[in-house]
């Protein structure tokens, strides 16, 4: 089995890579190698290579930025994943592509099923869900959130790099919703791949917790593992004390019971994936 892998060098990328079927032949891109803006360049590629599966992990993901450069991360978050829904009908390959709790506005208080309406309150919601229509009917949407690995810039190494510097943190506790442990995400990708399963699904980490309650997670767990030398405060803030250009939905909890059921069993809870992490920078920086 050969597959395309967009956006190889971001943390889900990586974690594709790690995490590929034995005998998998890989052709992992990014930008230098595959503008996949670029719908010639992208159809010829595809042509080139002839891969059974495309995963998609590129994406505009600056979610403050975006409010700002809508066409550019519409680009890269929706026409490009046309390009590649086109290219794998015309070459015979199946798309996966990765979606967001973003294209919910929030207001739910129960999880939301793959199956609800979307209502996107910032532009990144709103490219990623022209990203799940471009995808098509015939492709694997898989929506998460939270997304963090040991390799890359994410909220648990900007937690444990701000604890180690600044005598307190501040954190916003009103925003609930689940990490999701990159590598375990990409080992579901391949596993929902390899059934052949398509349309929308979700994929998180089990468990719930706000961005309060992850930082002091990340702060009792990196004592634990020595990667943190001292405590310091954590104080918990609301979404109105830390304005951000983008707006973000309060309550963004997925509802993964079908696909946990499709994959043989739940996702771990994300303070086991949170520990495991932390094992692994400990380990090997």
């Amino acid at each position: 089995m050969k597959a395309l892998i967009t956006g190889a060098n971001g943390q889900l990328g990586w974690s594709l890579q790690q995490s590929a079927p034995q005998g998998a032949e890989l052709i992992c891109t990014d930008v230098a190698e595959l503008d996949i803006c670029d719908a010639s360049a992208v159809d010829a590629f595809v042509a080139q290579h002839k891969p059974h599966l495309i995963l998609n992990a590129a994406a505009h993901t600056a979610v403050d930025k975006a409010e700002s450069e809508e066409e550019l991360a519409l680009g890269i978050n929706a026409q490009a994943v046309g390009n590649l829904a086109d290219a794998a009908r015309a070459h015979t390959a199946r798309l996966v592509h990765v979606s967001t709790d973003f294209v919910f506005d929030g207001v739910s208080g129960v999880p939301y099923k793959p199956s609800d309406t979307p209502a996107p309150v910032s532009a990144y919601g709103r490219t990623k869900l022209a990203g799940e229509q471009a995808a098509g009917e015939g492709a694997l949407i898989v929506r998460t959130a939270w997304v963090y690995a040991p390799k890359g810039n994410n909220f648990v190494r900007t937690m444990l790099r701000l604890m180690a510097e600044r005598d307190e943190v501040r954190v916003v506790a009103d925003q609930i919703g689940t990490p999701t442990y990159a590598p375990d995400l990409a080992a579901a990708l391949w596993a929902l791949s390899a059934k052949g399963i398509t349309g929308i699904h979700h994929y998180t980490d089990s468990g719930a917790a706000s961005w309060y309650d992850f930082a002091v997670a990340i702060q009792e767990e990196g004592l634990a593992a020595g990667l943190l030398s001292r405590a310091v405060p954590i104080i918990p803030i609301n979404t109105s004390d830390y304005l951000t250009p983008a707006t973000r939905p309060h309550y963004s909890v997925l509802d993964k019971s079908s696909t946990f059921a499709a994959l043989g069993g739940p996702a771990p809870h994300w303070r086991v994936n949170l520990r495991k992490m932390l094992q692994e920078i400990k380990t090997h920086g």
